[in-house]
């Protein structure tokens, strides 16, 4: 019989266990019950009632079903009869849902050159972490690198064949008959392990590659054989690097060879590839404008200033947040830190106008603008918590007027002589999350320097949001505009226009916004797991989390064809990354859930 691992005969073709039975079957493995009763099964298909076996020690007559025996051969039908010996089944495991044959992967080590025999195992040394290990015994007087080995066998296996360890031996274990005794094989170890061990750099390339790493990643040493998702890349950060390559090395690398090629060693080849095309690249620099250029609307800021039109008085795009400040607070320092972001940053400065119709922007040299101060000392606590509460919701709620007042308000609330909550909203329109960032940190430290009398510790802003309004403008015309729209509508043809989601009450005709949000987090461990999931698929913990999501979609709906937007920075140059603006941008992400796709 050909069974699969329900003991369910499999078609033609297919591949299943050997299984055998019979008068000639023998009765078990001599003194070794355990492993009798794992191989030599009850058979599923005998229909006789029973057969005698004789006495059992209690003295009544036992009865029994004939046995199968499981051989542990992969094999399969074929078309005229006869059967295919494909492999052992026992060498066939799964790992992160994907099914490895064992052989595959030795039959590629010892291709290599330096290596004489190979063995691979399935190890878990600490208990649901499966790996794949390695071992290997060399020819005389070679010893291989991690890297020139991994190098091998990507360009020969899928990654997730690929062992996470390889161990060199001098010889493997065996058994009484001369085979490799797998359970013998040691727990790798960094002394006998080739692991992601420190390479320094060997080029000009791979030095300035390992140098923007340390950058980025905030480590004091990146290895050519680092894995950037391992040592705590994501997308957000490859963005940047993406931006330094650009201006140390001149290429125009796309995001995806990150994942493609996820250490200095492969984005190397990479870079020196498109060096050697000469491809000039994609965008001109971002440069300071002249002094009477015409300030445009970058295509950001059109689309909100056209919502605004439809909309006004409108809270939808205000961007609130709190600062909870502890400790004996130094208000005319936070004051002034406070205005020198907004000098700094001139997109906090920007009023937006209507001209014959159309959208102009105008940069107030010297807004009208101070802080909204609220004692509550003089409430009862539990009044404090309350009154505090309410500021921040009618704060968030307030509406702005994009032509008329300052698009940052800012409140601070006293509670104590030690307790302040400084409330900041602005409006969509000159900030995003990103912005959120650059403002705290730009605020501690004008605060930590004016608070001592210190002048400010920041460095000028080489370029401003209006700069990079105008060169997104000259930038996005023609040819360049013409082949971004096409690409979109390449992916967006004939997709679906509406998600059937089940709710427990109708749709209403008009939109209304009027909703709710659950918010729940994640235990340190299930995170911790799917961050370990993440790097050992070569993806990042949003792409992981959005798959799980778009699954969560689909059970819901039945759709194959799930569409999900999803903000993402659009700060793709490195003198972008300290400026406060409206950059962010929403893309779609269309995902076809079908074919033969499971979760494991």
């Amino acid at each position: 019989y050909i069974l699969d691992q329900n003991l369910q005969p499999v078609p033609i073709g297919v591949p299943g266990e050997l299984h055998i039975g019979g008068a000639g079957l023998a009765q078990g493995y001599f003194n070794r019950p355990e492993l009798t009763q794992q191989k030599f099964i009850p058979n599923p298909f005998d229909t006789s009632k029973v057969k005698r076996i004789g006495e059992t020690p209690s003295g009544a007559s036992g009865v029994q079903k004939s046995k199968l025996y499981k051989t542990g051969d992969l094999v399969r039908y074929l078309l005229d009869g006869n059967i295919q010996y494909l492999g052992r089944i026992d060498n066939q495991v799964k790992i992160r849902g994907f099914r490895i044959e064992l052989g595959e992967i030795e039959a590629v080590l010892s291709e290599y050159s330096d290596v004489k025999v190979s063995c691979v195992i399935v190890r878990e040394d600490t208990p649901g972490d499966k790996r794949l290990v390695a071992y290997i015994v060399t020819h005389q007087n070679c010893q291989p690198t991690m890297g020139e080995i991994r190098q091998f066998l990507k360009a020969k296996l899928p990654d997730y064949m690929i062992p996470s360890a390889i161990v060199i031996l001098e010889f493997f274990p065996l058994t009484p008959n001369g085979k490799v005794d797998r359970h013998a094989l040691p727990k790798p170890d960094l002394d006998t392990t080739l692991l992601e061990k420190y390479v320094a750099p060997r080029t000009p390339i791979e030095k300035m590659l390992a140098l923007l790493w340390t950058q980025v990643l905030k480590v004091e040493q990146v290895g050519i054989y680092d894995n950037f998702f391992e040592l705590g890349g994501h997308s957000l950060l490859a963005t940047q690097l993406v931006s330094r390559i650009r201006t140390s090395l001149k290429v125009e690398l796309p995001l995806r060879e990150f994942f493609a090629r996820a250490t200095v060693a492969e984005l190397a080849q990479s870079v020196e590839q498109l060096q050697q095309q000469g491809i000039e690249l994609a965008a001109p620099t971002i440069l300071p404008r002249a002094e009477n250029a015409e300030i445009t609307l970058s295509f950001a800021q059109q689309r909100l200033w056209f919502l605004d039109q439809f909309e006004p008085n409108s809270a939808s795009y205000n961007i609130p947040f709190g600062l909870r400040l502890l400790g004996n607070l130094n208000q005319a320092a936070l004051e002034q830190s406070l205005v020198e972001i907004i000098h700094r940053h001139e997109a906090l400065r920007t009023n937006f106008i209507t001209v014959d119709g159309q959208a102009a922007q105008i940069i107030q040299t010297q807004p009208n603008w101070s802080v909204a101060v609220v004692d509550l000392k003089h409430l009862p606590l539990t009044e404090q918590k309350t009154a505090a509460q309410k500021l921040v919701q009618q704060q968030a709620i307030l509406p702005f007027d994009l032509a008329l007042e300052a698009l940052i308000r800012a409140t601070l609330v006293i509670l104590s002589d030690t307790e302040q909550w400084l409330l900041v909203c602005m409006h969509h329109a000159v900030s995003d999350g990103w912005s959120m960032g650059v403002f705290v940190q730009e605020l501690q430290a004008l605060y930590n320097a004016y608070s001592i009398g210190q002048p400010s510790p920041l460095l000028p802003l080489s370029i401003q949001y209006a700069d990079f309004a105008i060169w997104q403008r000259q930038w996005l015309v023609g040819g360049v505009l013409q082949n971004q729209l096409s690409y979109w509508k390449q992916q967006l043809a004939n997709a679906p226009t509406f998600l059937p989601l089940p709710t427990d009450r109708p749709r209403p005709a008009v939109q209304t916004f009027n909703g709710a949000y659950l918010e729940f987090a994640l235990s340190v461990e299930l995170t911790q797991k799917l961050v370990k999931l993440s790097q050992q698929q070569g993806v990042t913990l949003f792409m992981t989390l959005l798959a799980a999501y778009n699954t969560l979609l689909y059970r819901y709906t039945g759709q194959t064809d799930i569409l999900v937007g999803t903000p993402i920075a659009n700060r793709d140059r490195t003198e972008l990354e300290g400026l406060i603006g409206f950059f962010v941008n929403t893309l779609v992400m269309r995902t076809e859930i079908s074919g033969d796709y499971c979760f494991n």
